[in-house]
């Protein structure tokens, strides 16, 4: 699964890429220092794998992982092909999430593409242009879809009713995850289209180091404008971050973090709630040779959170052993945790929940 970085050129984005991964983007203070995407790799933070790995003390230790891509930047009249446009929107497409990084920093030494501060407005901009973007894909197939409700169609008449519903949202710059849809609506018809304003987003707002704790009035702004959206907001101070990034120490990390009133770096945050906004979950396999965190879908069964070890472990599929972490925690280990009577056995319909420490039996 892959969360794509967007924004206005000279923004923060690359500089929170590098404080997300170990790929070091070119960070400098012009547009369209980013051209091509980066990609990065990066783990989850997730106390619980290290506590499960305390316990078992295993060979090694594996963290879920989720891919970051940082994006080039957009601007007026991108759905149009201005600046790197069409580039642009084609690599947001390829993405599941977006995290929309937005300047509520004053810094004169850094330029701004609209020259003054405004996140609201840059938030806008970005808006716009996806949503035209958007229309074009639905015009194109409202097209077909209207040749085949003429006919008497009553599929195609549903499917109909559906993207003209969010054609009226779209023209009236609603973007297409804030628009009023069923479930059925949503799935069946607007899902297989990858519109671009219906992936789940998180704003990042970009302060300085004095409003990492409790924002600034830029921040209050882009909260009033988001309150609608199904869409998460976390205050980050990007550059200091990235200070943070470049120790070397965890004791001089806390130190650091600790003169500023925060309690982890705003990068395990901002990485925990994009896995979240993925709509991922983590479930575990705890043994000596390795104690593993696995990334699986709310919502998924015992066979294909086996699936994700192996094909061969869903198709084979017999049952599966759980326990709930605080139980494994609590009783210190799988053996204890067997005696107590706690550790459950599961069939097909299983579904997984966040934080299962599981064994899988399957025959192939």
């Amino acid at each position: 699964m892959k969360a794509g970085i967007v924004g206005l050129p000279n923004v923060g984005k690359s500089t929170l890429f590098n404080c997300l991964s170990n790929a070091k983007a070119q960070s400098a203070n012009y547009p369209f220092c980013t051209i091509e995407p980066n990609l990065g790799v990066i783990n989850v933070p997730d106390p619980r794998l290290e506590k499960l790995s305390e316990i078992v003390n295993p060979q090694r230790v594996q963290p879920a992982v989720v891919e970051i891509v940082d994006i080039a930047g957009l601007v007026r009249g991108a759905s149009k092909g201005e600046g790197l446009g069409n580039q642009f929107l084609a690599n947001i497409r390829e993405t599941d999430a977006i995290i929309h990084v937005l300047r509520c920093f004053e810094n004169d030494n850094i330029t701004h593409v609209e020259t003054t501060i405004n996140p609201v407005r840059d938030k806008e901009i970005i808006d716009i242009e996806l949503q035209i973007k958007d229309l074009e894909t639905l015009d194109k197939k409202l097209e077909k879809v209207r040749r085949a409700a003429k006919t008497g169609d009553k599929i195609a008449q549903k499917e109909l009713a559906t993207l003209e519903k969010v054609k009226v949202g779209l023209e009236a710059a609603q973007s297409v995850r804030a628009i009023d849809l069923t479930s059925e609506e949503r799935e069946e018809y607007i899902t297989p289209l990858q519109l671009l304003t219906d992936k789940p987003v998180l704003y990042v707002c970009n302060v300085d180091e004095g409003s990492a704790v409790n924002g600034n009035k830029y921040v209050d702004a882009v909260k009033e404008s988001v309150k609608n959206e199904t869409a998460d907001l976390i205050v980050l101070a990007v550059a200091t971050e990235s200070d943070i990034a470049e120790l070397e120490s965890y004791e001089e990390k806390q130190l650091f973090l600790e003169e500023l009133g925060l309690e982890e770096p705003g990068a395990s945050r901002l990485i925990r709630t994009a896995y979240h906004l993925l709509n991922l979950q983590t479930y575990f396999t705890a043994g000596v040779k390795e104690v593993r965190a696995w990334t699986i879908h709310k919502g998924d069964k015992a066979p294909q959170a086996a699936g994700v070890i192996h094909t061969d472990f869903e198709k084979g599929f017999i049952r599966a052993e759980v326990i709930k972490y605080e139980d494994f925690v609590n009783y210190g280990s799988e053996a204890k945790v067997r005696e107590a009577g706690k550790l459950s056995v599961e069939g097909k319909e299983y579904v997984v929940q966040d934080g299962d420490v599981m064994h899988f039996r399957f025959n192939v």
